[in-house]
């Protein structure tokens, strides 16, 4: 698809269409990446998007011990796990 650079103030931009941003499900934002060659839009990513996958590799790794072994808190002997 090509789009035409416009005017916008000091600034110059690009319109997105509607159908466009209604089918990438974008709301009020966007995480903008430049490189050498492009520009890419995403959708913004959730604070904690990947800890899942990477805790899963740590303890498949077995490198998910606790970082201080030595140190509990007061209330730890009554945690059921």
């Amino acid at each position: 698809m090509k789009a035409s650079l416009r005017k916008m103030g000091n600034s110059q931009g690009v319109i997105i269409p509607k159908a466009v941003i209604a089918q990438l499900e974008l709301s009020d934002s966007v995480e903008m990446t430049v490189t050498d060659t492009a520009i890419i839009l995403e959708k913004p990513k959730t604070a904690r998007a990947g800890w899942s996958e990477a805790s899963r590799a740590l303890a498949e790794a077995g490198d998910d011990g606790l970082v201080w072994p030595d140190v509990a808190n007061a209330d730890d002997a009554d945690l059921k796990w």
